[in-house]
């Protein structure tokens, strides 16, 4: 991030601040807070979406390099902090999904986006980053060839696209619908038609890279309906690299569009794209609902009160304005990510690549949305956390999503591109997820065929498809462990042989919380048969090493064994850093290892791996840390830190939290969720949220009476707004007195006015609005 932009930054917040002071009976607005394009260096596709509203379908947002595509499906691509030209402007952003740019130029219509290096080659135009605005809800940027401002917001299925043209007779808008984009894949098939001169419909079919994988010869479709408000004066047609022709439509890969204008100078053009993964009919529904007498403004204050909403269900009082600008910014990714994919009327797409329909009242309005998810594995370390406490409404409809899939497949998805399998790590954590909110008290979505889908999702490997997850569970379930077994990968994708260490700590943990689900609804085979599985762990706990080692599949232990090597046993990290996965049984592991060497092992992996700011260093690349002791830039390790609550060390989890917090988040692009590593729809900002508030739970809300575990809060006073259609409270509170930089250490607490030694506080009682005080001082209370 620029100089300027970061000193403008801060002046805004001065200016707010003194504001806020000055009218003390003004609600803050603590979006304020929020700066979009921290982490912006080496991030993924669907990470910077400024334009869009929390859980949105249209997401826009600059594109730099989405036209590169990615190669694997996960790789950083789309907007980039250090880039410095813009090839367009893009609608849809999720995991593995892209597509239906828009770029408006002056001139001459080239028919490539062009390179970085050379952007003069195409249409794509330079930019100074000091004319960005990036916000909750709108984003906007002088594109510099062609003196032109672009402005974007959106509504929930609607993309607000408005240019201020210089006086020209050749201003165009580029729709470029039929190319790869970001995490989309190949093209497959695209259309686009003027239908009048101020309506431009079409699609675009895709065959991501996860999709391929997990759901081969299936693909993905994105429909928009778009609204010019000038009439076009001419439209030629292309495909990529092309000749531009004159004509009104066009069909195939590398379809574009170019349509025509004279403008004024500073006259503005407005496009409002109607979006949809259903149909353009849907596609033109969702715009006529949502943005047909919506205008940029109206769009732009209502996305802007949305996001005041639900960034305000959290309210901090304290602390730095860096830790409020990384807090809320964390937050702010924790609900952008994971989308609708169901428009207005309830249309979702299913499974099978037909239209469903979700069940609606008597004015048509639905009884819940649909979402597309990347994979749910290690979010019940942040993301379900914070969920459940402050948005159980979204988490709810979530859960009902991922129960339309099982309703139409037979199997719970683990991640779902438009219902599609897109398994992100061939695991399968969505049943631990529904288990998780039955035991916080969530009874609004089907709990029989939810539990019916938990159980099915941990015990059975019959005829199950490899984008469920779990492709070794038979194994797990009828051995006790999940082998390492190297000579079976070339049969099958890495996922199914190569990682069963762990796969075998990561079933223990899931069939440890259906089993709590099983046991609150009376089924008491089940139970004992989750509850034996629960504890399989021990069969891969090496007892000479203390640490868990692969099993090859005749039951022995590898040779030659490297604790710190990524890969062999272990999914994105190694023995060390796996070895902590017992969330559900960390006192039985403490026990295994010995208390003392349990406590000065882990101390001893934070000492050394604050040099390394707790993953990869400054390494700009997501698996930097797969090597490393502690890596806080994935998701194996979220809950390490708060391990030591269990281990009679409760200072440490103070003292390490708060470190990490400080040191391993920033506010920069390049330094923002470590250095270039992987925030993963919002996991990294939801762990700095959770652990700013000094309030975690290191089994995932998986007990049958769940208990959170207290931390360091960064901040003096802390209000969780509760949703009391799930919770009989109103409010949360977490009060600190004496807390500062070096005060970063627990003296006394209480809860709900009673003094208590234990840092665990019962979710009832957040559920019933209570209230913690903590006193904090400057030396570690070790008694």
């Amino acid at each position: 991030m620029s100089l300027f932009r970061n000193l403008m930054f801060l002046l805004l917040l001065l200016t707010c601040s003194t504001c806020a002071n000055k009218a003390d009976n003004v609600e803050e607005d603590f979006t304020r807070y929020v700066n979009p394009n921290i982490g912006t260096t080496h991030s993924r596709w669907f990470f910077y979406t400024p334009a869009a509203l929390p859980f949105g379908m249209a997401k826009l947002a600059p594109s730099t390099n989405g036209s590169y595509g990615n190669k694997s499906g996960w790789e950083a691509v789309g907007y980039e902090d250090g880039h410095t030209s813009i090839e367009g402007f893009a609608c849809f952003h999720e995991f593995q999904i892209g597509g239906v740019m828009l770029m408006p130029v002056v001139g001459e219509v080239k028919t490539r986006p062009g390179s970085l290096e050379t952007p003069h080659e195409g249409y794509r135009s330079k930019f100074d980053k000091n004319t960005e605005v990036a916000t909750t809800g709108y984003y906007s940027v002088v594109l510099n060839d062609y003196d032109t401002k672009v402005e974007l917001t959106a509504t929930d299925r609607v993309g607000y696209q408005r240019y201020i043209f210089p006086e020209t007779d050749s201003a165009y808008i580029i729709f470029d619908i039929g190319n790869q984009l970001g995490e989309s894949g190949a093209v497959k098939d695209a259309h686009i038609r003027l239908i009048d001169n101020q309506t431009i419909d079409g699609f675009v079919t895709t065959t991501p890279e996860y999709v391929k994988k997990y759901q081969s010869g299936t693909d993905l479709t994105m429909f928009f309906y778009a609204k010019l408000d000038k009439p076009v004066e001419e439209s030629l047609v292309f495909l990529r690299g092309e000749k531009p022709l004159f004509g009104n439509e066009i069909k195939g890969v590398g379809s574009t569009m170019a349509v025509k204008f004279s403008t004024k100078e500073e006259e503005r053009v407005l496009v409002k794209i109607g979006l949809s993964y259903t149909s353009i009919d849907n596609a033109k529904l969702n715009y006529e609902t949502e943005a047909a007498a919506k205008t940029f403004e109206e769009a732009k204050q209502a996305a802007h009160e949305v996001w005041k909403e639900k960034i305000g269900r959290i309210r901090v009082t304290g602390g730095t304005n860096d830790d409020k600008i990384k807090f809320y910014t964390g937050l702010y990714h924790a609900i952008l990510g994971r989308g609708l994919a169901s428009d207005v009327n309830g249309a979702y797409p299913k499974n099978d690549g037909s239209i469903g329909q979700i069940e609606t009242d008597s004015q048509g309005t639905p009884a819940h949305h649909h979402y597309n998810t990347d994979a749910i594995w290690g979010a019940f370390w942040n993301l379900t956390q914070l969920w459940t406490l402050a948005y159980p409404e979204y988490y709810s409809d979530w859960i009902k999503s991922q129960l339309l899939v099982y309703k139409d497949t037979g199997w719970l998805g683990d991640g779902i591109a438009n219902s599609r399998y897109v398994s992100g790590v061939g695991t399968n954590f969505t049943g631990l997820a529904i288990a998780a909110a039955y035991n916080c008290g969530f009874r609004d979505f089907d709990i029989n065929l939810a539990y019916e889908a938990a159980f099915k999702n941990e015990i059975d490997g019959k005829s199950r498809p490899l984008g469920a997850g779990k492709p070794d569970v038979s194994f797990f379930v009828e051995n006790g462990f999940a082998p390492y077994a190297p000579e079976l990968q070339n049969k099958t994708v890495p996922e199914c042989w190569m990682f069963g260490t762990s796969h075998t700590l990561e079933y223990s943990f899931s069939c440890y919380a259906v089993a709590q689900f099983a046991k609150q609804l009376n089924k008491t085979k089940d139970y004992g048969l989750l509850n034996k599985l629960a504890g399989s762990w021990e069969n891969i706990f090496d007892k000479e090493t203390h640490l868990m080692r692969p099993r090859l599949t005749d039951g022995s232990f590898i040779k030659d064994f490297d604790p710190t090597a990524p890969w062999i046993g272990f999914q994105e990290g190694n023995a060390i850093q796996y070895t902590f996965y017992v969330p559900h049984e960390p006192e039985r592991l403490i026990e295994k290892v010995g208390q003392n060497i349990f406590n000065n092992r882990l101390d001893s992996i934070f000492i050394i791996s604050q040099s390394n700011i707790f993953g990869g260093g400054k390494e700009l690349n997501a698996f930097s840390g797969l090597h490393a002791l502690y890596n806080h830039g994935n998701q194996p390790n979220l809950q390490t830190a708060w391990l030591f609550n269990f281990s009679g060390k409760p200072h440490l989890t103070q003292k390490w939290t708060r470190t990490i917090c400080n040191e391993f988040y920033g506010t920069e692009g390049i330094h923002g969720y470590g250095y270039g590593q992987d925030e993963d729809q919002g996991q990294l900002g939801a762990w700095y949220v959770m652990a700013a508030m000094g309030l975690f739970d290191v089994k995932g809300l998986t007990e049958e009476n769940p208990k959170m575990q207290l931390g360091s809060p960064l901040f003096e006073r802390i209000e969780i707004k509760l949703n009391q259609k799930y919770y009989p409270g109103d409010t949360f509170v977490i009060e600190t007195e004496n807390n500062s930089k070096e005060n970063k250490y627990v003296q006394s607490l209480s809860l709900n006015g009673k003094i208590q030694k234990s840092v665990f506080i019962p979710f009832s009682d957040i559920a019933s609005g209570g209230k913690v005080k903590l006193t904090m001082g400057a030396n570690p209370d070790t008694e």
